[in-house]
């Protein structure tokens, strides 16, 4: 991890053609990385797996119009992805399309 000379921040590696610079996100110095070895990761919520549901049938079900194909039937879980002082997420998968929505 390389910190800006100028500000202080956090230096991001960023690829141009063939070469890899640290750039700061907010002064936008910018110098060319000295080693060749390098890993950029990036990870969206989009990509982030909630959890493999393997046996559908041991979720309860509820009444829940499901916003994709109007299907009035859902599975239901819930999970606490925030702090403990908010409540926890409630998970929805439509039993007919198997779409999957949460609600906070």
């Amino acid at each position: 991890m390389e910190f800006c000379p100028k500000c202080g921040s956090i230096m991001k590696p960023e690829k141009k053609g063939n070469n890899v610079y640290l750039v700061c996100p907010k002064c936008g110095y910018k110098e060319k990385m000295k080693s060749k070895k390098f890993k950029i990761e990036e990870k969206s919520k989009e990509e982030e797996n909630i959890f493999e549901i393997k046996n559908l049938d041991l979720l309860p079900k509820t009444h829940k119009l499901c916003p994709k194909c109007g299907n009035h039937e859902a599975y239901y879980w819930v999970k606490q992805t925030r702090s403990m002082d908010e409540p926890p997420t409630t998970f929805f998968k439509c039993t007919k399309c198997g779409y999957i929505w949460r609600e906070y």
